[in-house]
């Protein structure tokens, strides 16, 4: 009676534990990684107090290394290892050029670019970390916003939804769905195919887009900041010069009716050549080696060029020396500077200063508002006021905040991806997805691999791929799985299930899918949908069990409903992620997410019975 009085004990204090931790993630009024560390450490007290046997053994079943065994857990590591791949996809801007030219068509095609931007957002958010998705994207949402003068708010949370979408279709889509089957993996011994969550994801993916591409025009706000507004401030133009060295591509290049296609919304003003200089027009030229181009280029242009076509601009870049000596230097930036009144530098040229050789760092472009200049870089002579643009290493340009010459303007530092790896990053991913895919590799072993591969090959450095690791999310999980954990030994896991089927009335497996799924659904929207997946998995199994279905019907119910993150901003990092560019209020979500849940709830209670009775799994 006692052991019965005291595990029932052990029990509710866990629930309460568990409870405290919703309410205090869903408040946000402390942080994420507190509230997890607290609960894992509520947790290990408890059960260090009052151990829990195994029933074959008197081991301690939660002791100090059950709890914090989620720290290393597979699925944990296979989400740390596709955060350093994304990281690594966005570094060396692999998906650069389709991006480019899906912004670069938009203005001649608007509805079927947008409709092919979603696709390749959700195809790329199938396999890739939902997260780095969107923050390459959001830049292209805004652009294509302000060139077809539509408020961002129209775009950015479909652009969030969208990738959630598209993290629906197979177990590596998003964090949620790694974590539910390797619980369900763990507790049950069976196996969830890659591409099991497909036929029924594509189904929601395709009801939730045409929802959202029919109820925008209403149900989203009309609302323009000064993201865009502000944008027009980074159209000034800074004079630049290219200069063609032996083997430099543009060697033999003549202009196309006055244009030079290699040089991209960039306005050459003079090429010169030894004493002679050139001026428009440039029908009858022909590029020769040696000869120095002088362009007026944006510093967008200027950055899109070292991106896309990095051989142009071989030159510059050969003067900077990017290290990987200390935690702060091996990525390429770019930054502004103002020069100051009084500096030591007015009146003298860039070559007089000797920029590079105390610095490291290259100045690459010169912007005077008062007038546009026609000259050699290295001769113009500086005025105080000019803005110069300069690219270096991370730590050269954090060093120049110390010269009292220039003035760095803090908010223009910008890391610039490396283009030159892209093809590497590209391949590294491709094969992590493949491999996972065929099943040639676990998951966690492919992403850990690939994680690998792209320091190794230089893709990432390894501050880049720290980076990439978010302490918030390592923290949650592994306190998620010591909270499911704690749930499924205590008996807690089986009371809920217990309750839910009652719940759910004559417990027919249809009414208990649709519950669950809804349960799981607001549940996700005030709780992190990585920690509802992962506590609402050994709830799903116990359920299963109890009603004499098959287990893999209700945690692919649970996985599907964890992932409809879209009525709170959060209820997913993507949603946080565009509140700021959609100059979003938190009832915004709600307006628009409440009713998209509800639909989804409404199509997976249709279908999910079909197609699990299809299969023979009801």
């Amino acid at each position: 009676m006692l052991e019965a009085f005291f595990a029932e004990w052990q029990m509710w204090t866990t629930l309460a534990i568990i409870a405290v931790a919703i309410v205090l993630y869903s408040l946000d009024r402390l942080s994420m990684e507190l509230v997890s560390a607290a609960v894992l450490v509520a947790l290990l007290v408890l059960f260090q107090i009052a151990p829990v046997p195994e029933e074959q053994t008197a081991k301690n079943a939660l002791d100090a290394g059950a709890l914090l065994r989620g720290f290393a857990s597979p699925a944990l590591f296979a989400i740390m290892g596709l955060m350093i791949i994304g990281q690594g996809m966005f570094q060396s801007a692999a998906l650069d050029y389709p991006t480019r030219f899906l912004v670069k068509t938009h203005g001649k095609y608007p509805l079927p670019v947008m409709m092919l931007i979603f696709v390749f957002v959700m195809v790329v958010s199938a396999f890739l970390n939902n997260t780095p998705v969107v923050v390459m994207f959001i830049p292209i949402m805004a652009a294509i916003a302000s060139q077809s003068k539509v408020p961002a708010s129209k775009f950015m949370m479909p652009l969030s939804f969208v990738s959630i979408f598209g993290g629906m279709t197979t177990v590596i889509g998003s964090s949620t769905n790694l974590l539910a089957v390797d619980a369900f993996e763990s507790q049950t011994g069976m196996k969830i195919d890659f591409f099991a969550l497909a036929p029924i994801g594509l189904v929601l993916a395709a009801v939730g887009i045409t929802f959202i591409t029919l109820s925008s025009k209403w149900l989203l706000p009309s609302r323009e900041g000064e993201t865009l507004k502000s944008s027009s401030a980074q159209g000034k133009q800074f004079i630049a010069q290219i200069e063609l060295t032996r083997g430099h591509p543009m060697i033999g290049q003549g202009a196309t009716a006055g244009l030079f296609p290699d040089l991209p919304d960039m306005t050459v003003r003079m090429v010169q050549r030894k004493e002679d200089a050139f001026l428009p027009p440039f029908d009858d030229i022909t590029f020769r080696l040696h000869d120095t181009i002088i362009v007026a280029t944006t510093r967008k242009a200027l950055t899109n060029l070292l991106r896309s076509k990095p051989d142009i601009l071989a030159g510059v870049l050969s003067e900077v020396d990017i290290r990987d000596d200390t935690e702060a230097s091996g990525e390429l930036t770019m930054v502004e500077a103002i020069v100051a009144p009084g500096s030591r530098i007015i009146g003298r040229s860039i070559s007089q200063i000797g920029f590079r050789y105390q610095t490291n760092c290259v100045i690459v472009g010169i912007q005077r508002r008062s007038k546009m200049i026609r000259a050699d870089m290295s001769s113009i002579r500086l005025e105080a006021g000019d803005v110069l643009l300069i690219l270096g290493d991370r730590t050269d340009i954090r060093s120049l905040r110390s010269d009292r010459d220039i003035v760095i303007l803090e908010y223009s530092m910008a890391v610039l991806p490396d283009a030159a790896k892209s093809s590497r990053a590209a391949l590294i991913f491709a094969i992590v997805v493949g491999t996972a895919a065929l099943g040639l590799l676990p998951i966690a072993v492919s992403a850990i691999a690939g994680a690998t591969l792209m320091v190794a090959t230089g893709c990432l450095n390894i501050r880049q791929a720290s980076r990439a690791v978010d302490l918030r999310i390592f923290l949650l999980i592994g306190s998620a799985l010591a909270m499911g954990l704690a749930l499924e030994k205590t008996g807690g896991a089986e009371y809920i299930a217990g309750a839910f089927v009652g719940l759910s009335q004559s417990g027919s497996p249809v009414k208990i899918m649709s519950v669950l799924f809804i349960i799981t659904a607001i549940t996700t929207n005030v709780l992190s949908n990585n920690a509802t997946a992962v506590l609402f998995t050994p709830v799903a199994i116990s359920a299963a069990s109890q009603i004499g279905i098959d287990p893999m019907v209700l945690v692919m119910t649970v996985i599907f409903g964890a992932n409809c993150s879209f009525a709170t901003p959060i209820g997913y990092q993507t949603n946080l992620l565009v509140m700021a560019p959609g100059h979003y209020k938190f009832k915004d979500f709600i307006i628009i997410g409440i009713p998209l849940i509800i639909l989804m709830w409404i199509v997976y209670t249709i279908i999910a019975p079909i197609y699990f009775t299809s299969i023979g799994l009801l």
